[in-house]
C-alpha cells in the first residue's frame, strides 16, 4: 500500500525518536518537521530530505494539502492554539501533549474504528500508557475501586516539556485511570530520580479491588501485557500481582528500542511507540487494510 504521509510539530527529543520510528514504518511517510527555531530536529530532518519550517503550525499550514497524521510533540499549552487549527483542516491528529482535547486514547484498551473517525485523540502521559491497561485489565475480572500509581523515572529523561507540565501530568493520568481505566477513584504520583546510571521506567500500581481471585487477576494482567508488549517491545511485568486484603500490587518496567533516546527513557519512548501504533492503525483502516482494529 502507498504510506501516507504525516507530520511532526516539535522537533526535540520526542520528535526525533518519532522520526527514526516514521523512518522504518511500512505505512507512514514523514512529509513535514515543524519547529519554532533552527535545531538538531530541524537540520536532522533537513538531511533526510523531510521539508522543515520554523515558523510554527502556520508556516505548515499552506502546505499541509497533502498530510493526513499529525503529531504534536509541543505543550498543553501550544496544542490548544495547534488542536483547532488542524482541526479546520481535517487532519487526524495525534496529541502527545497533556491537553486532552480529544478523548485520551492508550491502543492496548480503547483503540477502536470510532476512535480513528475523530479528528484529535490524545496519548494522556507517559505513565497513563504504562498503567492504565493494567487498572482495566484488573478492573474488568476484579472491579477496581482505587487506583494509585507511583511513577518513577530517569530524571535524564524528564525534558523541560515534561517539567513544564507536572501539574497537567498529573490531573491527566489521574482521569485517564478513572474514565479509561475504570477505577473509581484514583492517585498519581511521579518520581523523577537521579540516579547514576539512570534507572529504567518504573510503574508501582495499586489498585483495591472488590473481587479478589488473584488467578484471574494475574491472567488478566499477563493478558495485557503481551497486547502492549506487540507495540512496546521494552514493556516488562517487574512484579506479577500480588495481594494483601484486597489491594493488589503490580509493578511494570518500560525500557526504550533506543532509536533516539536512551534505552532508559522508556517514558518516551512508549508514548512514540503508541502513537506511531495509533497512526498505523489509521493509514491501514484508510486503505481498506484494517477495518477491524
Amino acid at each position: 500500500m502507498e504510506k501516507i504521509k504525516v507530520a511532526i510539530i516539535g522537533p526535540g527529543n520526542i520528535g526525533l525518536d518519532l522520526l527514526y520510528k516514521i523512518e522504518r514504518s511500512p505505512y507512514l511517510e514523514l512529509a513535514y518537521m515543524i519547529g519554532i527555531q533552527d535545531s538538531l530536529g530541524i537540520e536532522t530532518a533537513k538531511g533526510k530530505g523531510v521539508k522543515t519550517t520554523t515558523e510554527g503550525i502556520d508556516g505548515f499550514l499552506p502546505e499541509s494539502d497533502d498530510v493526513s497524521i499529525v503529531f504534536d510533540c509541543t505543550s498543553a499549552k501550544a496544542h490548544l492554539y495547534n488542536g483547532p487549527k488542524l482541526k479546520e483542516k481535517g487532519i487526524f491528529t495525534i496529541d502527545l501533549t497533556p491537553a486532552a482535547i480529544g478523548p485520551m486514547l492508550i491502543p492496548a484498551v480503547n483503540l477502536t474504528d470510532q476512535m480513528l473517525e475523530l479528528d484529535n485523540v490524545n496519548m494522556v502521559t507517559c505513565a497513563g500508557q504504562a498503567t492504565t491497561p493494567i487498572v482495566a485489565a484488573i478492573n474488568a475480572v476484579a472491579d477496581v475501586s482505587y487506583a494509585e500509581v507511583v511513577s518513577s523515572i530517569s530524571s535524564k529523561s524528564a525534558g523541560p516539556g515534561t517539567r513544564a507540565n507536572i501539574d497537567e501530568f498529573t490531573v491527566t493520568t489521574q482521569k485517564a485511570l478513572k474514565e479509561v481505566g475504570g477505577a473509581d477513584e484514583s492517585k498519581v504520583i511521579i518520581v523523577l530520580n537521579p540516579a547514576e546510571p539512570p534507572i529504567y521506567m518504573r510503574n508501582t500500581i495499586y489498585t483495591r479491588v472488590k473481587h479478589t481471585d488473584l488467578e484471574i487477576i494475574k491472567k488478566a494482567v499477563e493478558e495485557m501485557v503481551l497486547k502492549i508488549k506487540a507495540y512496546v517491545p521494552g514493556y516488562k511485568l517487574m512484579l506479577e500481582p500480588i495481594i494483601q486484603d484486597d489491594v493488589v500490587t503490580t509493578i511494570i518496567q518500560v525500557a526504550g528500542l533506543g532509536d533516539y533516546l536512551p534505552v532508559y527513557s522508556g517514558n518516551l519512548d512508549i508514548i512514540t511507540s503508541a502513537a506511531v501504533n495509533i497512526a498505523e492503525k489509521y493509514a491501514q483502516r484508510r486503505a481498506g487494510d484494517g477495518k477491524d482494529v
